[in-house]
């Protein structure tokens, strides 16, 4: 197939030229047509659900609004996630959604189960709405409305964002691809009655008869029509206010001398602004306002971002005079420098590339004939990135390697070069004609062409897992797959069709070339690396065990390096999260932030502006508090900067300025990573450590216990702990005696309260088509002062009206500020930002130290999330990925070569291109991230090209007659030389751009970039000489199993070498089963509820609670007496210690359990280490016997040299060796299970090795179970607690004391001041026995129960003994017959067989026969031995012994 294409081709020049014209016109105008971003969008599926309540706390809205919605929404198909945010006025509930998941019909399912929740909802408690369908890359532009210089003070803030709504906003909402204008800042105008409370009780008023007024007089209505001769004339009222006149002369009530009281009399009637919630600020010019504009989820942010930039100079034009429109954070710069990043990378990789083609091939015109293929490759990958939707940015143009593009089209040129212009056929005749050429070419093209053709498909392969990747780092490094596929794909057939074509076409046919530079250079290459090969192969063993020393030293390199999940993307500005003490108010955070920004601006030149967003927006998408901004810094280009280097060099040097600010603490971020991180964790920080419990107080106390020890861990930089209580509040708490006393009820005090405070709204103002809330409360004066609340006025059920203070009690008080919760459950964050090491380091730190200084009771615990928690999932992924990717590479291999020797020998390739790799990290200081994992997965697949070129050039010139295995690795090695040499050089080389930039973008890429680089300069170093000597071993036959084994040993380790590092540690088993106790769930639960008990002990005494009673009225004469009585019920002192008795019972029963618990742990923990110690007896015993194995297969070895065996000893001896092998491997994978198996029992990442080994010790024992026995004393106990309980229902059939005094009065006259004392004594008798009698014979009952369940306990106890103890006799019987009889046989029948199998005594038959029997025989022997210990463990934990 490849040939016809090949001859095709050459043969149709002009159908191949017209093709490319085609291709080139197809990719420039799919280029038009690309998205382009900075990097892929990684926000997950997500629904969020905004509820604002103006007037409820955090706990009401915890309470009503949050839980309802989270309980609704729980079962909804597909979500894994969900979360809420409950504060002061908001509720915020985040649904996280399946990737897969249609986010429409997700959004359907939730507004569906929304309906239920509002029906449910107390009235006044908001409206839950669904938040703007965007993503974490959805703002791509916000912008501040100001004044230009010479205008400042023209325009108000209310002016200001009166533009904003009604001018911007509306317009910017027809622009395609927006989702929704958050507006920010500013001041909302309102209609604004501001009453005074004074004038309202001088009038007898209350607050809701101003609302009523207003509500009763602001509405317009219809009158349908009437018919006015042939035509109709339509009926309507115009009642609706649209001026602040006309407000004012709104009536409130008619006064007695029957004068109208109008509303401007009572009230000043003015234009108002809502309650502000945000702020946003210019520099340290002072307030301004402003908007975030978010992008439709999907949409090409390039087009939409151009559309807005365009619709917003039409808006500018249409602004009053000296307003401006300044965009502030517009995401056209990141993306700018992200792409500008790129290209710089691939034109400095293409010139690379294009210059060591050059120079290597030694001819210009097919340099250039290579080269050419890398625009076409692009414009290829361009057309399938825009028909698949593939965006252009950061990471799917970031990875392109222009060497691996041309690896192909080398191998044909140089072919073709070489047998044109180096062949020994040339002399007859040198000038070629065009048929000679293109037979030439057409030959050539097709022998190397399957070489090229399957090392294009193993590279294609190798990001085949990439693609099978989820999540983040799925959403991260797929387009970087897809696209390095497509150009694959597209240079692959360029390869059979545009490469052989302008071969024959362009190269020069004169077969006679003057000697070039480049062939000196090659020549004297060749003579360097020669006698440097010569001297590596009689050094085999020596070069050998160096490179697998090296091999090892990088994998435990590899485990020092620590880790993070993907390095920060420099987007060119910061965000600053900035914070004030807990409670501060927006004029406080303005005040702070404002000198922080004058302080900031003054001191760094660097800086272009700062524009500060303080609280939440009008869609509060980012629910900031009061108290919390961010700083959005904008930054001039780097290299203006003067005073640092590095973004985080700047950051530190900003952030010791900002703490010369008075009670403000900051964190630099970077503005898209900080919307990423939140979206994704519901945290601002790389790193959220969520603690998760109950009570609030609780997690406040643990949170700062945490503050405490991560601010002594270095790296961990910006700290942030969560407040979620301690915050001054006023509250109202109602004296429900009061309010039935004067018939009134809470919901219209409440009114009073809302509309008072946050502003009753009573209808809306119209201004053409602008709308403004009309709303109602108390002017400024009485609002400063907390203490007037406690005289508003309230309208009772008389129609009377009474001060608040009658009604409640106001005061102030400490409560709850916010509260989140995940997945049901409550959770406090404690965030904190990463600089200056990587994150796995300074999280295991953090964890180790939590670990030791802090004891979470039960229910509470703690989770990291943020980057640490992407990590490690990425990492477990990457365990499936990169075993995948070896497997894939190894079949391949296996279906080319037909040989499985062959395929391990190109395969050892990828374990001496990690060398490289892990060095390069460690020489650049850089951590291990997904990027170099996946730089690790590109790596292995370009690695094994080197071996298959020179691998197929010494295979075919094994089959010429007379070539000894010495001429075929030095004729092989110098005709491959040029062709590994150029390969290596484009596919490294053209990465240095990659790894060395310092451009936006660039720390993605480094690290990918260093690991290819440095791997494959060690791959094709070691290929070019240890693989010759691996070649030498294997075609000689010497320990080729051996070989084998020691290169399937490396690719195990390869495998896992990106796993997290497992340290192997040997422990006795006493140390094992204490860790076990210590950290056992089960034995932690029943000791929390002993403790429960023991506390619940000491409340036996409860008697009920005492009576007090007070009485008014005539008694004894027309004038009124009091009487005043207390009165206490006691039980009789037998039901207080019945119930002790009981408590007590029940602890003790705990006793017992905790002791059993202990057993049942010990037992599982002998059980799994006895299985492990058998694991590593067999280890033993495999490797001794693979010794004797190895042994004898060298002997077998001479023999076949010295002509005494035909070869078929000698293949049954390897094939033996080898199905040993495989069972060693089967072995280790089952060891390394039960190792996890102890990791997951201990929760400790160490791999447990035993310290012990199995023994025989056969012990007598005594069987018997007597009552000591902790199972029968448990239900011993149980029985005792049951007892109790009857103990206790008896005893409630007993009368009750009670214990009375009353003191009152009996008067005659008015001034008979005598009052009478007196004490009563009573019983309380229960007449009506019946159901405390049955209660009574249900306990007695339920004793009778147990009594039966301890007794079938102890008979089930005594049958398991018996049937342990047989089962312990049979094993001591049978291994003693082992240690008799059958291993000292054994051992007699291997010496005698081994000895004269390797005298050639016996054949291989009677010898494999006697090693099977051996084998059997000493296996059997070890599985007694762990029968015989298992069984004694089992008896001695049903003994308790």
């Amino acid at each position: 197939m490849l040939s016809k294409i090949i001859q095709f081709s050459i043969k149709n020049k002009l159908i191949i030229l017209l093709g490319v014209l085609a291709l080139i016109l197809g990719g420039v105008y799919s280029i038009s047509k690309l998205p382009i971003d900075a990097v892929p969008d990684i926000t997950n599926n997500q629904v969020l659900i905004i509820t604002s309540v103006p007037s409820a706390g955090a706990p009401d809205v915890e309470q009503l609004i949050t839980v309802p919605i989270e309980q609704a929404t729980r079962n909804i198909p597909g979500m894994i996630e969900q979360r809420s945010f409950s504060r002061f006025g908001l509720s915020l509930v985040t649904l996280v959604f399946k990737d897969d998941m249609d986010i429409y019909w997700a959004r359907q399912q939730v507004s569906e189960r929304l309906i239920t929740v509002k029906s449910q909802m107390p009235e006044g408690m908001g409206i839950p709405e669904l938040g703007p369908l965007t993503t974490g890359l959805g703002e791509i532009y916000q912008y501040v409305l100001r004044t230009k210089k010479g205008y400042e003070g023209k325009y108000s803030l209310m002016e200001l964002r009166t533009m904003q709504d009604w001018i911007v906003r509306k317009q910017l909402l027809g622009t395609p691809g927006v989702a929704d204008v958050s507006s920010f800042g500013g001041a909302v105008k309102q209609f604004e009655v501001s009453v005074n409370p004074e004038l309202l009780k001088q009038y007898d008023l209350s607050v809701n008869d101003i609302y009523t007024a207003l509500n009763d007089n602001n509405q317009n209505a219809g009158g349908a029509y009437i018919e006015h001769g042939p035509n109709v004339l339509f009926i309507r009222t115009e009642g609706m206010v649209d001026s602040l006149n006309q407000i004012g002369s709104i009536p409130v009530k008619t006064l007695s001398n029957g004068i109208p009281l109008l509303i401007r009399e009572i009230a000043e009637i003015r234009l108002g602004e809502a309650t502000k919630f945000g702020a946003t600020t210019f520099n340290a010019d002072g307030e301004v306002a402003g908007a975030v504009v978010m992008m439709l989820k999907g949409e090409n942010s390039k087009q939409v971002i151009a559309d807005i930039k365009t619709k917003i100079a039409t808006i500018q034009e249409t602004m009053p005079e000296g307003v401006v429109i300044e965009p502030f954070l517009d995401r056209t710069k990141m993306v700018d420098n992200a792409i500008g990043t790129v290209s710089k990378n691939l034109l400095e990789g293409a010139l690379i590339v294009i210059f060591i083609l050059i120079l290597f091939l030694g001819n210009l015109r097919a340099g250039l004939v290579v080269a050419s293929v890398i625009p076409l490759a692009m414009l290829f990958a361009f057309i399938l990135m825009h028909l698949f939707g593939v965006s252009g940015n950061l990471m799917s143009l970031g990875a392109l390697d222009f060497g691996l593009l041309v690896d192909g089209a080398v191998i044909i040129v140089e072919a073709v070069l070489h047998q044109l212009y180096h062949s020994s056929k040339k002399g007859q005749h040198n000038q070629l004609d065009k048929t000679e050429m293109n037979t030439i070419v057409g030959q050539v093209s097709n022998k190397m062409m399957g070489a090229a053709a399957f090392g294009q498909i193993i590279i294609l392969i190798v990001y085949l897992p990439i693609l099978s990747l989820t999540g983040i780092e799925g959403k991260m490094f797929k387009p970087m797959a897809q696209t390095v596929s497509f150009a694959l794909i597209g240079a692959f057939l360029l390869s059979i069709t545009y490469v052989p074509m302008m071969s024959a076409w362009v190269l020069n046919r004169n077969r006679v070339q003057k000697e070039t530079i480049t062939d000196k250079f090659m020549r004297n290459l060749e003579n360097f690396y020669e006698p440097l090969l010569m001297k590596a192969l009689k050094l085999p063993k020596q070069i050998v065990g160096l490179t697998i020393f090296l091999f090892i030293g990088s994998i435990i390199l590899l485990t020092t390096l620590g880790g993070e999940f993907i390095p920060k993307l420099e987007e060119g500005d910061f965000a600053v999260e900035t914070r004030v003490l807990s409670g501060g108010s927006i004029n406080t955070t303005l005040d702070a932030t404002q000198k922080a920004s004058k302080l900031l601006i003054d001191r760094f030149p660097e800086i272009e502006k700062i524009v500060t967003k303080i609280g939440a927006g009008e869609i509060p998408t980012d629910p900031m508090t009061m108290d919390a901004s961010d700083l959005m810094i904008i930054l001039k280009d780097k290299k203006d900067w003067v005073s640092a280097n590095t973004f985080d060099e700047l950051a530190d040097t900003m952030g010791k300025v900002m703490s010369q600010v008075p009670g403000i603490t900051s964190g630099f971020q970077y503005p898209v990573q900080m919307r990423f991180n939140e979206l994704m964790t519901g945290s601002r920080q790389d790193v959220s450590c969520k603690i998760f419990g109950e009570n609030l107080d609780s997690l406040t106390k643990y949170a700062a216990l945490m503050g405490n020890i991560i601010n002594e861990v270095e790296g961990a930089k910006d700290l942030y702990t969560e407040t979620v209580t301690g915050i001054s509040q006023v509250v109202v708490k109602f004296n429900r005696s009061a309010i039935a006393r004067y018939g009134a009820n809470i919901k219209e005090v409440n009114q009073v309260i809302q509309s008072a405070y946050a502003g009753g709204i009573a209808g809306k103002v119209f201004e053409g088509d602008r709308r403004f809330d009309l709303v109602v409360r108390l002017n400024t004066a009485q609002k400063k002062d907390w203490q007037q609340i406690k005289n508003l006025m309230v309208t009772v059920g008389n129609g009377k009206q009474v001060p608040l203070y009658e009604l409640a009690e106001v005061k102030i008080e400490e409560g709850p500020y916010q509260i989140q919760r995940e997945d049901a459950a409550r959770r406090i964050v404690v965030g904190f930002n990463v600089r200056g090491k990587d994150v796995k380091t300074v999280v295991t730190e953090v964890q180790e130290k939590v670990k030791k200084s802090i004891q979470f009771p039960p229910g509470y615990y703690v989770v990291y999330g943020g980057q640490f928690e992407n990590l490690e999932h990425a990492v477990s992924r990457l365990q499936i990925a990169v075993p995948l990717a070896l497997l894939l590479i190894l079949v391949m291999l296996f279906f080319a070569f037909k040989n499985i020797k062959h395929c391990l020998l190109i395969f050892s390739a990828i374990p001496f291109s990690a060398i490289g790799g892990v060095l390069a990290l460690w020489i650049r200081d850089m951590p291990f991230s997904i990027s170099a994992g996946v730089g690790f997965i590109a790596l292995f697949g370009v690695a094994v090209l080197n071996g298959i070129v020179l691998l197929t050039e010494m295979n075919k010139l094994a089959m010429e007659p007379n070539r000894t295995i010495a001429d075929i690795i030095a004729t092989a090695t110098k005709t491959r030389l040029r062709p590994i040499l150029i390969t290596a050089a484009v596919a490294s080389l053209g990465f240095i751009p990659m790894a060395i930039s310092s451009g936006a973008g660039a720390e993605v890429q480094k690290p990918l970039a260093t690991v290819v680089i440095g791997g494959l300069l060690s791959a094709t170093l070691l290929t070019l000489f240890v693989l010759p000597i691996f070649y030498q071993l294997f075609e000689k036959k010497r320990l080729g199993q051996s070989i084998i084994a020691i290169i399937l040993c490396m690719i195990g380790l390869n495998a896992t070498s990106l796993q997290a590092q497992q340290l192997t540690v040997k422990r006795p088993l006493a140390k094992v089963i204490e860790q076990a106790k210590l950290v056992s769930p089960t034995l932690k639960t029943t000791l929390a509820q002993q403790a429960y008990y023991d506390v619940l002990t000491k409340s036996s005494f409860d008697p009920a609670k005492l009576s007090l009673r007070g009485e008014l009225g005539n008694v004894n004469s027309s004038l009124n007496d009091s009487k005043y009585a207390a009165e206490q019920v006691f039980d009789l002192p037998q039901v207080y210690q019945a119930q002790k008795k009981l408590y007590q019972s029940i602890r003790q029963g705990y006793d017992y359990q905790i002791v059993l618990d202990q057993k049942y742990i010990q037992h599982a923990v002998e059980q799994l280490y006895i299985q492990l110690q058998f694991q590593v007896a067999r280890g033993g015993l495999l490797s001794q016997l693979d010794t004797i194995y190895v042994k004898q297969l060298a002997a077998v070895d001479a023999r076949y040299k010295a002509g005494q065996d035909n070869g078929l000893e000698q293949i049954n001896m390897q094939n033996w060796v080898s199905m040993h092998q495989q069972l060693m491997i089967k072995h280790q994978n089952e060891q390394h299970g039960l190792q996890k198996q102890f990791a997951i029992l201990l929760q400790d990442s160490a791999m447990i090795l035993p310290e012990e080994i199995l023994n025989f010790e056969p012990k007598l024992m005594d069987t018997s179970v007597d009552a000591a026995h902790p199972l029968n004393l448990f239900w011993k106990q149980k029985l005792q607690s049951a007892i109790a309980e009857t103990n206790i229902a008896k005893s409630k059939v007993l009368p009750q004391v009670a214990l009375g005094y009353t003191n009152q009065s009996f008067r005659m006259t008015p001034n008979d001041q005598n009052r009478y004392n007196s004490v009563n004594l009573g019983l309380n008798v229960p007449l009506f026995r019946s159901g405390l009698k049955q209660k009574v014979k249900a306990s007695q009952a339920n004793e009778t129960v147990i009594a039966q369940e301890k007794e079938k306990a102890s008979i089930d106890l005594e049958m398991e003994i018996q049937k342990a103890w047989n089962h312990y006799q049979q094993s001591v019987d049978l291994y003693q017959h082992f240690q008799k009889n059958l291993l000292p046989n054994a051992n007699k029948i291997a010496m005698i067989a081994n000895v004269s199998f390797k005298e050639g005594q016996i054949s291989y038959i009677e010898w494999s026969n006697s090693m099977t029997q051996v084998q059997s025989i000493k296996m059997q022997a070890l599985e007694t031995l762990e029968l015989f210990n298992l069984n004694q463990s089992t008896l001695n934990y049903l003994l308790s012994k």
